[in-house]
């Protein structure tokens, strides 16, 4: 039988953490020898008492847990997890299930299902469109690319799947210049190559710009896929969907949306003129995680035509029991066998939020970014460098005097505000380079953030940007 004790004594440590959230450094140096010694040394030969390998673990990994679950965590678009998802995350590793097959757990089946359908309506996607549960954005591309791999060679009397890429006709891929990497290692793994892609010029503020993708695919015959974005990591900004579109639909291409973190947009009437257009592509992909604030792993992929997405993903086996009715088989829909019951957690936050508890959540990131720009903007040497349109900020630093002109002297400057405001603990915020510029990229995304963590962040940032200023060897003018 299961330790009851064990998991209470597990859920007070759990409880002690989570109470702790907000006085906790956001982020602090760590020393890796010392965290080493505390995690490591030899295993020994016979097994230790469960409850103390558990206080044990909580003690000595806690030097190197970083906060990303509190409210002032603003680094790489990671949201925290909210209450209803993290207590379904426990029961799905209790219950133990795999996700696989319908007769491996017809409540997971069940549960992906129902939160498939949800998640379609939501997002405005086209009614019948099929819907994986992956380990992530990565994978999510990977999936919704390999069925565009499948449809535009099927289209030229190609199986890929059974044939191969050996002898099909070449598949053109364009994206634009500001696709995320994660879309170049799908490339990678599906075969069709990371430097083989045809890129086309995007604006000022990271959009694919719609002219140079007509202009593009003018001079090329044959399979394409185009691969737009709605939410540009570093800005927010959204291609121009609705002319990319029209723009692949007149080629006779598939049309894929990165949608990592902006596709969520979607969901919230006050930002529906971000994706005018969005509902006119084949295929979409989220990370649930960075927006829906569920635990990981939680990638989602969509696709309009829903064989393409199964014949690319299906796999089969003498012993596997697939159903042959109405039931759902999860892994006709990724490329798992085996795997983690990912739908339980995304049910549990969409029926805790509901519709207008998704818009709320984010209009309020986006708010908080609007807020960052408002406290920061202005300040002596300090640039906000992208229209905030999403949950994204850009911030530039500028040292006093003369170096302030000086491009190489900001980006200097600018990388030791970031470090110092890593090092601060009040938030914790990563660094980017924009159009050859260093930048502090602010990314608010969880559910927990308040206007009280938004104005203590700033002002920690402002603070440290003084700090690197008076840290700056004088100049002798004599």
């Amino acid at each position: 039988m299961h330790d009851g004790e064990l998991l209470r004594r597990t859920a007070d440590l759990a409880g002690t953490f989570l109470d702790g959230l907000d006085a906790r450094p956001v982020g602090r140096p760590v020393d890796l020898a010392a965290l080493r010694d505390a995690m490591g040394g030899p295993l020994g030969a016979d097994g230790e008492d469960t409850i103390s390998v558990v206080e044990g673990l909580a003690r000595s990994a806690d030097r190197g847990i970083v906060a990303t679950a509190g409210p002032r965590y603003f680094g790489f678009v990671v949201g925290g997890s909210q209450p209803a998802a993290l207590a379904a995350d426990w029961l799905t590793s209790v219950w133990d299930q795999n996700a696989g097959l319908y007769a491996l757990s017809p409540a997971a089946a069940v549960a992906e299902e129902i939160a498939a359908g949800w998640l379609i309506d939501l997002l405005g996607l086209p009614a019948g469109s099929s819907c994986g549960f992956t380990t992530g954005a990565t994978m999510a591309n990977f999936t919704a690319l390999a069925a565009a791999r499948n449809a535009v060679l099927r289209a030229r009397d190609w199986d890929v799947e059974e044939r191969g890429l050996f002898g099909a006709p070449e598949i053109h891929v364009v994206l634009g210049d500001e696709a995320h990497v994660t879309v170049f290692v799908s490339l990678q793994m599906l075969g069709l190559g990371r430097g083989r892609v045809h890129r086309v010029a995007a604006d000022e503020q990271g959009r694919m710009r719609a002219d140079a993708l007509r202009a593009t695919l003018a001079g090329l015959d044959g399979p394409t896929i185009v691969v737009a974005q709605a939410g540009n990591v570093n800005t927010g900004a959204f291609d121009p969907l609705g002319e990319i579109a029209a723009a692949v639909r007149e080629h006779g291409g598939w049309l894929h949306v990165d949608g990592a973190f902006g596709l969520w947009a979607a969901a919230s009437p006050a930002l529906h003129d971000r994706i005018e257009g969005l509902d006119l592509a084949d295929s979409w992909t989220t990370d649930a995680h960075k927006w829906l604030n569920v635990p990981y792993d939680s990638g989602l992929v969509f696709v309009r035509e829903a064989a393409a997405h199964r014949t690319a993903m299906t796999l089969g086996a003498a012993y596997y029991i697939e159903t042959e009715g109405s039931e759902r088989d999860n892994y006709n829909w990724v490329a798992e066998s085996s795997r983690r019951a990912r739908g339980f957690t995304i049910y549990a936050a969409l029926r805790s939020l509901g519709r207008n508890g998704l818009a709320t959540l984010l209009d309020r990131c986006c708010g908080h970014a609007r807020r960052f720009e408002e406290l920061l903007a202005g300040r002596p040497g300090v640039a906000i460098l992208n229209d905030v349109v999403l949950n994204q900020v850009l911030v530039r630093f500028a040292p006093p005097g003369d170096a302030a002109q000086d491009g190489a002297a900001i980006d200097a400057f600018t990388r030791d505000v970031i470090t110092r405001v890593q090092a601060d603990g009040t938030c914790w915020l990563g660094g980017t380079t924009w159009h050859g510029m260093a930048a502090m990229r602010i990314s608010v995304s969880s559910w927990a953030t308040t206007e009280a963590d938004v104005e203590r962040s700033a002002a920690a940032i402002l603070r440290c940007a003084r700090e690197a200023a008076e840290a700056r060897p004088q100049v002798s003018r004599a």
